[in-house]
């Protein structure tokens, strides 16, 4: 059986799952779909047509299925999804999509994502994902699964960032950072490959060597960039992370690759 605080305003039309708490002054809309097992503290409000996963616990002044902050929105029933297992903390905000993209915006499962983290219109993140304070999705961005983006980064629109990916703090992220990468600086350069986060996820030091002698080829390699990359296509055969790799720069359609700071082009 829910648990709704009296304090709490819930319009007729939403769906509060089994085993929820909405707490103390949370407002919830008429077009929400809260899942079991669901904790909202206080002073949450998840608006909009907005779905959110079993088992997520939200904190005070989270703000769920707000409008775009796109000049085109014109009040389109548009979406917000959540996975479950979700940890949002305080003053978080994640919007709904708009009708000139797919129309939803998606967030996978147990993702943490820290106070003030913000996720944009129209992305779509993978799943275990954690976002530290105050980390940033412009609208449209592909965030793959296991991504940390550290506090105070920003990710502009339309980037993607491959699965596995580490960015550091205060980043400002305006390139396609590849699969297993770790990005830092200002303005984000890639710096070589998350590690840490691959030896997490069972890398064997034979995976680790040969993905690392990949990097080292297609980006301090002689010739330009492109001749690399067409020399280490056949690698794709040689371990699953390098073809994930080569694919996610294949599919490149929108931004430029963040590439390291004297690897782009060194002949």
């Amino acid at each position: 059986m829910s648990k709704i605080d009296p304090t709490a305003r819930v319009e007729d039309g939403a769906v509060i799952g089994e085993g929820a708490e909405v707490g103390p002054y949370c407002i919830v809309g008429r077009n929400v779909v809260i899942g079991s097992n669901c904790r909202l503290i206080a002073h949450v409000s998840v608006t909009g047509h907005t779905t959110i996963g079993a088992n997520c616990t939200i904190y005070p002044f989270a703000a769920l299925g707000g409008a775009p902050q796109d000049l085109s929105y014109r009040d389109e029933p548009t979406r917000l999804e959540i996975g479950e297992g979700c940890t949002i903390r305080e003053g978080v905000t994640m919007n709904v999509g708009t009708a000139k993209d797919v129309g939803i915006t998606r967030v996978g499962a147990r993702g943490f994502f820290m106070n003030n983290s913000h996720v944009g219109h129209d992305c779509q993140v993978g799943n275990d994902v954690i976002f530290a304070t105050s980390a940033t999705l412009g609208g449209h961005c592909k965030i793959g699964d296991r991504v940390y983006i550290g506090g105070l980064s920003a990710v502009h629109q339309f980037t993607r960032i491959g699965p596995y990916v580490m960015i550091g703090g205060i980043c400002g992220v305006r390139g396609d950072v590849i699969p297993y990468g770790l990005a830092n600086g200002q303005y984000a350069r890639l710096e070589g490959l998350n590690l840490v986060g691959m030896k997490r996820n069972k890398f064997s030091r034979e995976r680790l060597a040969k993905v690392r002698s990949f990097y080292q080829k297609l980006f301090y390699g002689p010739g330009l960039f492109a001749e690399r990359l067409a020399q280490v296509q056949p690698l794709a055969t040689d371990d699953p992370a390098i073809a994930d790799i080569l694919m996610f720069i294949g599919d490149n359609k929108s931004r430029a690759l963040c590439l390291p700071e004297d690897g782009a082009d060194k002949s």
